[in-house]
């Protein structure tokens, strides 16, 4: 199992008909604090975030509505929801991260069930897929 850092990193949806792959940027929340603080407080972002390990999630005390992606160990999509400020996600089984951004980016970006991420952290980690 990688071992994930707070950070930033880039997210990358693959594309299986091999068309051009854009890289969005990514925050990384792998502690505690980080994963429970998540997007409170703030009124957008650019990118997206990642919160790992994380199975299901809230928006209460949100300022914006927001896409969530679960995704299973191997980073396949496992579920997509727009979800509005102050309510609760339903747990997802197999989900072990969740991915975040402003409602409406991931279809911009093909992010939907059944998909594959390529996330990569930066300052010297390397890839982890």
């Amino acid at each position: 199992m990688a071992q994930w850092r707070n950070g930033n990193g880039t997210l990358t949806v693959t594309d299986p008909q091999g068309g051009q792959e854009p890289e969005i940027p990514l925050r990384i929340a792998a502690t505690y604090p980080a994963r429970s603080r998540g997007l409170l407080g703030q009124d957008g972002i650019d990118g997206a975030l990642l919160i790992t390990p994380c199975g299901s999630v809230h928006t209460f005390r949100m300022r914006f509505a927001i896409d969530v992606a679960y995704l299973d160990r191997k980073f396949h999509v496992v579920a997509v929801h727009t979800m509005k400020p102050g309510r609760l996600g339903m747990p997802r089984l197999r989900a072990r991260h969740v991915i975040e951004s402003e409602a409406g980016a991931m279809e911009k970006w093909g992010l939907r069930p059944g998909a594959k991420v390529r996330i990569v952290q930066q300052e010297g980690d390397g890839e982890r897929r």
